[in-house]
């Protein structure tokens, strides 16, 4: 009796722990997008009760109207920031915070949770030889650029269930197949799960043979057609 309750204790923790682990890698982007936005409105809620006490209103009493004009405001610097990005000038002031030690690898963190990206920048979901002829493992391609070792692509194996520890292997591109269907999401999804759920079972589709999935030179070649 007191094994079993140990071994129910066990998994109990480990539930609670996947759980926690859940909310905090889903509440991350918001909240830090939240903090940005409050920090940004702050300054043009301030810039917006300067302009109506300069033209002789005081904001206070028209709260509403002061609120609209704050968040039009905040949309229009938002538009032209995106378009200053777009520009020449955009690309300069990106060069020279190039220099700066650690942007490089800010941008690259960033980008890497960008899942909206495609082509070659595409985070790619793959299955790799395990330790096996009929094992694999699931892992991630960050970039579809050549290792330092001919035919060769790095591969990156995630820890469960904390995504952002793990090992990187040089694998021969004729041991790498593509899970097109899935995503970086997919793939924090099934680590976080711990294997409660299966990458077919997060994907909603039936298992394939092996022998169904593209390698990378298939893929690479096809993206490129």
């Amino acid at each position: 009796m007191l094994n079993k309750f140990k071994i129910f204790l066990s998994h109990g923790k480990t539930h609670i722990f996947e759980i926690i682990l859940k909310g905090l890698f889903w509440l991350a982007p918001i909240v830090a997008i939240t903090v940005i936005i409050n920090w940004i409105y702050g300054k043009i809620d301030a810039i917006t009760g300067y302009l109506f006490k300069t033209i002789g209103i005081n904001p206070e009493h028209f709260p509403f109207i002061w609120t609209i004009v704050g968040v039009c405001l905040l949309l229009f610097i938002a538009y032209i920031v995106g378009i200053f990005v777009e520009t020449r000038l955009g690309d300069f002031v990106q060069k020279i915070y190039s220099k700066v030690p650690g942007y490089e690898t800010v941008k690259e963190l960033i980008n890497i949770f960008n899942t909206s990206k495609s082509g070659e920048k595409k985070v790619l979901v793959v299955l790799i030889r395990g330790f096996s002829k009929e094992d694999y493992n699931i892992g991630l391609m960050y970039s579809t650029s050549e290792s330092i070792i001919k035919d060769h692509y790095t591969v990156t194996l995630s820890m469960t269930p904390i995504p952002n520890g793990g090992f990187m292997f040089e694998v021969h591109k004729d041991k790498i197949l593509v899970i097109e269907e899935a995503t970086f999401d997919t793939n924090l999804q099934y680590l976080l799960s711990m294997g409660v759920k299966s990458m077919a079972d997060i994907l909603k589709i039936e298992p394939k043979a092996i022998d169904e999935f593209k390698t990378i030179v298939e893929y690479l070649e096809n993206k490129k057609s």
